[in-house]
């Protein structure tokens, strides 16, 4: 029986996840009235952010790269004393007091994974079999659909390189690392330079006996401040075109940073904006002072070290590799996804053209997108299953577009990191699509 109020489902849907996109997905569909069931992994919400997780890949100093302001639901602010780029500590208490106060958890089922979902029959909405494992062992129910939500950030990308196998000290993953003790004494090598490369190699410093940064490409690094305020909080407003945001934007930052280039790391490739940039300037600091050194990329690895495509060499006890994550949703065959080089190829990141009933949330990256962002999609996906119920025709307009072709979702900019984030996105170009596809549900 469906909640009162809510469209007749004679079954429920299956969300698979409870980090920050599953919770917005389930805020959406119990808000209209949608029977699901949630599933996730770990005996509570947070996701990632909840770094007791087995899947979390956060670590210890982890703190948001984005700003509460821009990076909150709409509809539920962080709290006042919460800082201005809070903890994951303080970001998992957000995702347990939003649950909370919407009464999220009562139809998810804790401690439980997912571990096959697959179509009952031909039609591109026939019903799902979703087969999960809990407490009680394995089983097998019928669901409406499937909602992907269990995020984009849990399965490592590990490089191969020649010689790898003769190193004979450690070489780890990033999404393994969770305080910097680890670091004592020894000669690091950090491979990558994003967000949590950075990071990490700042920790890193007051405990390694030397850090190396080894960077195949460069990157725009932003302060976290400007004027005393966070510096994502700055831009909001009437969006720009891209050649005049670009040229301004980047003669500011440089004039505030200076050339990274100076201190050895690479130039960055194309405009600002079109990398994803690394909000973290005490890295430009530390290489300054000398306790980072900045490397080429790396030819191939020896007994004791490694040899970059410069000529130069180094030994070290560690190499860490910051190489970023794989998309990862071993549950589901992936032509159900339409997946095409590397990616499911979805419209508007969300929708497949194979099947009616089944969505993917939260595979969008885009600089200062936010949580709000997750939660427009998740307000998008529950109104089309409403709408497939009350008011077919509105579902068909829909399902029609879905067909193509796909909107713009670059805004002019010629984003270089599409080649390993192929589902990233201008955040005002992608929110404006977002909300224009939702009038149509009124």
């Amino acid at each position: 029986m469906a909640p009162e109020g809510g469209p007749d489902h004679e079954l429920p849907w299956a969300l698979i996840g409870a980090g920050p996109t599953g919770l917005s997905a389930a805020r959406n569909l119990s808000r209209r009235g949608i029977p699901f069931v949630g599933f996730e992994v770990h005996s509570d919400v947070g996701g990632l952010w909840n770094i007791e997780s087995p899947k979390s890949t956060m670590y210890e100093s982890a703190h948001l790269i984005s700003s509460k302001t821009t990076t909150a639901f709409d509809e539920f602010p962080m709290r006042d004393e919460v800082a201005d780029f809070p903890s994951h500590w303080e970001m998992n208490t957000y995702f347990q007091d939003y649950a909370d106060t919407f009464d999220l958890r009562r139809n998810y089922r804790f401690e439980t994974e997912v571990i096959a979902a697959e179509p009952t029959g031909e039609g591109d909405d026939s019903t799902w079999k979703v087969t999960v494992r809990g407490p009680e062992g394995e089983e097998t129910g019928e669901y409406a659909g499937v909602i992907i939500a269990n995020g984009i950030l849990s399965e490592p990308s590990i490089p191969e390189f020649e010689g790898q196998d003769e190193f004979e000290g450690e070489i780890v993953h990033t999404a393994g690392y969770k305080r910097p003790d680890v670091f004592r004494d020894k000669r690091i090598l950090i491979v990558g330079a994003g967000n949590s490369g950075c990071d990490i190699a700042v920790d890193a410093v007051h405990y390694a006996k030397s850090i190396e940064m080894s960077m195949r490409s460069g990157y725009w690094f932003f302060p976290k401040y400007i004027f005393g305020r966070p510096s994502d909080t700055l831009n909001e407003g009437k969006a720009l075109p891209a050649f005049l945001k670009t040229r301004i934007d980047g003669k500011f930052i440089r004039f505030l940073t200076g050339n990274p280039a100076r201190l050895g790391f690479p130039e960055p490739e194309g405009r600002i904006y079109e990398t994803h940039p690394v909000m973290n300037t005490q890295v430009l600091y530390y290489a300054g002072h000398g306790d980072i050194k900045i490397r080429k990329n790396i030819r191939r690895f020896t007994r004791t070290g490694v040899e970059f495509v410069d000529g130069s060499s180094g030994e070290y006890d560690m190499v860490m590799l910051a190489t970023g994550y794989k998309l990862h949703y071993p549950f589901i065959d992936p032509e159900h996804l339409n997946w095409r080089a590397g990616s499911p190829d979805l419209y508007l990141n969300i929708f497949t053209p194979r099947h009616r009933n089944v969505f993917v949330l939260g595979m969008v990256e885009a600089t200062g997108l936010g949580w709000q962002g997750r939660y427009n999609q998740a307000d998008l996906v529950a109104g089309f299953i409403e709408a497939g119920e009350r008011d077919p025709a509105r579902a068909e307009e829909m399902w029609r577009r879905v067909g193509g072709p796909k909107p713009d979702l670059f805004a002019g900019y010629n984003y270089r990191q599409l080649d390993r984030l192929p589902f990233y996105v201008n955040k005002d170009a992608y929110r404006a699509q977002i909300h224009e596809h939702l009038k149509i549900f009124g």
